[in-house]
């Protein structure tokens, strides 16, 4: 899909045409919409122009002739293995002469903003604060993103006790893989504003240095809040590690204790279903012997259940 957005004055408007200062905004598209652009944008090349699309392309800072090549990572929501999380995509921003170009095989909260007016500031002609702004936008996404994967964490936590099925140790797995892709993103996402705070074509007015400057700072920040939930999840695994291994020796306990008290009588109906002389056994001889013998043998059954009660392994 293309959608093409032009400000003028302090309106943001859809246009039909590509012209000069006209945000080109590429979701998935088609062929046929590549070579629109390609065509309408002399100098531009086509594989950078799709280099977005594939989910496997990394974080760069590229230059060309007539245009800046900037590829960092977004966030977005998934599912995974039937869990709500997150992982990242690659969006594409391409800042020519007079236009800028995005392109996302999706859709993207980073960008909606800004055609439906949400975003202070904003406007098409000036075409560095607008890339600028998508990376500040961008930075603080992930740390939406990571408080709701923190708050996540906190429920899990706060549930734990009850948890014994696979589908909760999927969803603090997945938790912990939804950061690792943050971190690893972040990462990138730092090495490209590092090399655009060097970048003479991002030389812009004293309020585009603030906003690359709070780009960096947010986006660094992002990264040591992933850091820090991350160690906080090796916690939680560790706890419910724990948690399961106290389980599991309360039941191995109360098993020990239950095949104890069962044994009793075993052990004595073993006695007298040997075949030797009843004159040897005890009561064997004695009227109302067998009743006895269950009555003193559940007696011994209860004293010692009673027992292990009182030792805290019932």
């Amino acid at each position: 899909m293309i959608e093409l957005y032009l400000t003028e004055g302090s309106d943001t408007r859809v246009v039909l045409d590509i012209v000069d200062w006209t945000w080109v905004k590429l979701t998935a598209p088609t062929s046929d919409e590549v070579d629109r652009v390609a065509a309408s944008l002399p100098g531009l090349d086509r594989d950078d122009l799709i280099a977005a699309i594939d989910p496997e392309e990394k974080t760069r800072l590229q230059y060309e002739d007539t245009y800046t090549l900037i590829l960092i990572d977004i966030p977005r929501r998934v599912v995974r293995h039937g869990i709500n999380t997150y992982d990242t995509i690659p969006l594409g921003i391409i800042m020519m002469p007079h236009n800028v170009i995005t392109v996302c095989s999706e859709d993207t909260q980073v960008l909606t903003p800004f055609h439906a007016g949400r975003v202070r500031g904003f406007s098409t002609r000036m075409r560095v604060s607008f890339v600028l702004q998508i990376l500040l936008r961008t930075s603080l996404l992930y740390q939406q993103a990571l408080t709701v994967v923190d708050r996540s964490r906190i429920q899990f936590e706060e549930h734990i006790e009850s948890m014994t099925d696979e589908r909760d140790l999927m969803s603090l797995h997945e938790l912990e893989s939804t950061l690792v892709y943050f971190a690893t993103s972040l990462r990138g996402n730092g090495g490209v504003l590092s090399r655009l705070s060097r970048s003479e074509r991002m030389k812009g007015s004293q309020d585009d240095r603030d906003l690359l400057e709070d780009a960096i700072v947010e986006n660094q920040q992002a990264v040591e809040m992933a850091q820090i939930y991350h160690d906080i999840i090796d916690g939680t695994r560790d706890l419910m590690s724990s948690v399961m291994d106290s389980r599991l020796n309360n039941v191995m306990q109360r098993l020990t204790s239950i095949t104890l008290i069962l044994s009793i009588p075993t052990v004595i109906s073993g006695m007298y279903g040997m075949n030797v002389d009843l004159d040897w056994m005890p009561l064997a001889l004695t009227p109302h012997g067998f009743g006895i013998i269950c009555a003193l043998t559940s007696l011994v059954c209860v004293v010692l259940a009673i027992w292990l009660a009182r030792k805290g392994w019932m």
